[in-house]
């Protein structure tokens, strides 16, 4: 028959079970806490990456795949559950605005999901790592995104002087063509006059506006890039007009 010592020691090996399972269950509860919180987080702010996504395919012109695309399983509004925690009695219900472990991304050492078997803290870190790189490339693309196609390195002031010199540098070719024309009777000395003084400056200035507007805009601009009107008038009005001289005095000059 048992002693009461016996019976005591039964009684606090007991006890003291029933208090480290007390601390495991509390140390689990906070555990899946922390998940569930982790979990909203990174929720949240992949939702933010699809909004800021959908609003750089609209200023690039590129249409979104659809919600089911965009957004990863598990993300609020998705049907699709988290899948149960490993080392958890029970399976972790969905949360709202939670997504599920998703397959590996490219660069990606381990699948999440394959990480979420065997540690969901690790899994949740690796997806945290996931983001952070979707953030920089996002970051990337915006800044290419606020270079213009057309000499994207070159300052605004320096591109629009390019453009306008190219342009009065073909209207000047152009107006080569017509003192040929004119030499040989195609063309009067008045039509070339006004070629000349009016029609090709004029022109050369309007194409030179047309190019910077069109290709002279980044893609995530939100107003209309400096033209710089009067320094390309400028050009493209002295221009033409200074190299016609220039031809004059060269066939005089070979005469």
């Amino acid at each position: 028959m048992a002693t009461f010592d016996e019976y005591a020691a039964a009684v606090r090996q007991l006890s003291g079970q029933v208090r480290d399972g007390e601390r495991g269950a509390a140390a689990e509860a906070e555990r899946r806490r922390r998940l569930h919180a982790g979990i909203d987080q990174l929720g949240q702010r992949l939702m933010v990456q699809e909004q800021r996504l959908e609003q750089l395919g609209q200023a690039i012109g590129v249409a979104p795949a659809g919600p089911a695309s965009a957004a990863p399983a598990g993300v609020a509004g998705s049907p699709t559950p988290v899948p149960a925690v490993a080392g958890s009695p029970t399976p972790v219900p969905a949360v709202a605005g939670s997504p599920t472990p998703g397959p590996a991304l490219a660069g990606s050492p381990t699948p999440v999901s394959a990480v979420a078997d065997s540690d969901p803290a690790a899994a949740l870190e690796e997806a945290r790592r996931l983001a952070d790189e979707a953030d920089g490339h996002t970051r990337h693309v915006e800044a290419l995104g606020q270079r213009p196609e057309l000499l994207p390195t070159w300052s605004p002031a320096a591109r629009a002087v390019a453009v306008y010199v190219a342009c009065a540098a073909v209207g000047v070719l152009l107006m080569l063509v017509l003192v040929v024309a004119s030499g040989v009777g195609l063309v009067s000395g008045f039509t070339l006059g006004a070629w000349v003084c009016a029609g090709l400056p004029v022109l050369s200035f309007a194409a030179g506006w047309f190019i910077l507007g069109r290709w002279g805009r980044p893609a995530l601009a939100t107003v209309d890039p400096p033209r710089f009107v009067p320094l390309g008038f400028v050009i493209c009005v002295a221009l033409v007009p200074i190299a016609y001289c220039a031809s004059l005095l060269v066939v005089r000059a070979l005469r």
